[in-house]
């Protein structure tokens, strides 16, 4: 079994890497082999429409046909068992590289048919983790965030297997908030948080990372 997590943030020590690593944690601990990928190491684009994984004739039917450096990762994807993805929340989606992986691995995934339907070559239990500033009770006011994260857990059941997610609301952003323009934020509070929920927030993450690897 094989577990792969994807980091859709800039920072590799951070909060959103900190939970995929104890997803990957808790994965381990039910027998799998686990992996990290930082997609901001790698140079790549989003879906360019050549729609080469549409054509029924063609050898890239259901698999991404551009070459680049997300070319194996999408095929590290395929051939895993879990796959956790992790993203901060910017401009209330995901990071643009995210996106793009999203855009590659889904689009490719799908078809046009009437019925709808999934030529994805693969198998593998899915879990979104999902870093915000907000605190949780002001996020969930939000009815376009619970619909974006619902859109995404839906589109990941193209991988033909179970898909959660996770959020983790009200982080830490910087180590020192009184050098940032950031005077709505209340430093001892998200000091306090880091402290106290975040450790609750990694728990969480390991036991999906262990749940996924038992589907």
């Amino acid at each position: 079994m094989k577990a792969i997590a994807i980091n859709g943030s800039p920072r590799k020590t951070w909060s959103t890497a900190t939970l995929l690593e104890k997803g990957l944690e808790g994965a381990k601990s039910k027998g799998a082999a686990t992996e990290m990928i930082h997609l901001y190491d790698l140079t790549y684009k989003g879906c360019t429409s050549c729609f080469a994984c549409k054509r029924k004739d063609g050898n890239h039917l259901g698999k991404c046909a551009m070459k680049d450096d997300l070319t194996s990762v999408l095929d590290a994807i395929t051939a895993c068992d879990v796959l956790l993805l992790g993203s901060p929340m910017y401009c209330g989606d995901v990071t643009g590289e995210m996106h793009s992986l999203l855009e590659r691995l889904l689009f490719s995934s799908m078809t046009y048919n009437r019925n709808g339907g999934s030529v994805f070559r693969g198998r593998a239990a899915s879990g979104f983790i999902y870093t915000m500033n907000y605190q949780e009770e002001v996020m969930q006011t939000y009815t376009n965030y619970k619909s974006l994260f619902l859109s995404y857990q839906n589109f990941l059941g193209l991988l033909k297997g179970p898909s959660e997610y996770l959020l983790a609301c009200d982080t830490l952003q910087f180590d020192d908030y009184s050098k940032y323009e950031a005077s709505m934020f209340d430093e001892a509070h998200k000091l306090r948080m880091r402290r106290e929920q975040f450790p609750k927030d990694c728990q969480k993450a390991f036991n999906l990372g262990a749940r996924l690897a038992t589907y």
